[in-house]
């Protein structure tokens, strides 16, 4: 195990559970707030980027997400899972920003029109490479510009099952769809990512497209000024 994996062990172990950290988010406990996005902040920015593919939007539309969500917590009724909410509420700002762009383009449209991305191999980093380092960033960057390369209709579909490892039932509630519907575009997707590429980065997906350190605290206080709580 890792040591991002022990921390996220760790932290799951020791920290409040999310009905607790909801009753104090309420009550405005701004530790309660912070504790909730350090929780999600890397599922919701995965999920952000996956539909606007920019960085800087994508940071700017989890810190959006959030608010909404904060300013609107107590309509959070618990019939879906903390994390299905926040994930909805994410999904829906990234599209609300990407419909100001172009119109949705739906799974008949880009079928009939051809526009399913081909994904082009390109070379990894060779297994004696001594710069270690430098090819796992490597690696990490062509999982990215496979992903970036899907239609936007299996896009979404395919960072929420493979790269951040939600359930069918989660990604269908979170997307509004249906199961079968996820499995058909999750099925397509992965036929777009080759089978040689799916092999060589399926041990590090969980560390694509990173949201931690300064971007991870520099929303998570904007947030809190925003809220007005405490930081």
């Amino acid at each position: 195990m890792d040591q991002a994996q022990q921390f996220r062990t760790d932290f799951n172990a020791t920290a409040p559970d999310d009905a607790e950290l909801v009753r104090r988010a309420l009550a405005r406990d701004g530790a309660a707030c912070r504790m909730l996005m350090k929780k999600y902040n890397q599922r919701l920015y995965r999920l952000a980027r996956g539909i606007v593919r920019n960085d800087a939007e994508a940071e700017d539309v989890v810190q959006e997400a959030y608010v909404r969500a904060f300013t609107h917590l107590a309509d959070f009724r618990g019939e879906s899972s903390l994390a299905t909410w926040l994930s909805r509420i994410t999904i829906n700002e990234a599209l609300g920003r990407l419909r100001t762009r172009r119109p949705m383009v739906d799974l008949e449209t880009a079928e009939a029109q051809g526009t399913v991305a081909e994904i082009i191999r390109l070379p990894f980093a060779s297994a004696d490479d001594p710069e270690k380092t430098m090819a796992q960033r490597q690696l990490l960057q062509l999982v990215e510009q496979a992903t970036d390369q899907l239609p936007e209709v299996y896009r979404v579909v395919f960072i929420a099952r493979v790269i951040e490892g939600l359930s069918v039932e989660e990604t269908a509630a979170a997307l509004d769809l249906k199961a079968e519907t996820v499995k058909t575009r999750l099925h397509r997707a992965r036929r777009l990512v080759r089978e040689q590429l799916d092999r060589q980065i399926g041990p590090v997906l969980m560390d694509a497209f990173p949201f931690a350190g300064r971007r991870c605290e520099r929303v998570t206080v904007a947030v809190l000024r925003r809220l007005g709580l405490p930081e």
